[in-house]
């Protein structure tokens, strides 16, 4: 934590205000203590259980995405529409009775405002998606399950990433 507010003080002192948003982050996780041991562990058991439950629901699968893609079936829409439903009413619930965590720490939801730049990242992920049949969620359950291949998708998902932060600076935002 300590590293990312010098970062910040330095970003400031320079003038270098485009690492910062306008709530004063970077956008990386608000956290104040760090995890134990344990916490992590119990992350990546439930991420293993996640990645379980992808592949159980075919919403890993190459066939059932590209369906998505040419409007065949109605499953991934399924999917993904009742999970914004129980995401949108998790937040609103967090919000509404100002939810911890199980730390104690407080749940900061800054608001978020728009940019053109959502457009050509939405549309670049889009293509992304069609194409490799992967988005970044399933990607290690995809792997999980011998699609080895999967992993060339991976690794081109860390380079644009990689990419996007070199070249931020000079992006529309």
């Amino acid at each position: 934590m300590e590293k990312l507010k010098n970062r910040f003080a330095s970003a400031i002192h320079d003038g270098d205000l485009d690492l910062l948003m306008e709530d004063g982050s970077d956008g990386a996780n608000q956290q104040r203590t760090a995890e134990s041991f344990i916490g992590n562990l119990k992350y990546l058991i439930v991420g293993v259980l996640f990645g379980v439950v992808f592949v159980k629901a075919e919403i890993v699968s190459w066939f059932r995405i590209q369906e998505m893609f040419r409007f065949d079936s109605f499953h991934m829409f399924g999917v993904m529409g009742s999970a914004l439903a129980v995401g949108m009413l998790s937040i609103w619930l967090i919000k509404k009775f100002k939810i911890s965590t199980l730390s104690g720490e407080e749940v900061s939801i800054p608001e978020k405002t728009f940019n053109k730049g959502q457009i050509y990242g939405g549309l670049l992920f889009g293509f992304g998606w069609a194409i490799t049949g992967a988005c970044p969620g399933p990607l290690f359950a995809q792997i999980g399950s011998g699609f080895l291949a999967v992993g060339i998708t991976l690794l081109s998902a860390i380079g644009g990433t990689w990419v996007y932060g070199w070249l931020r600076s000079r992006l529309p935002h």
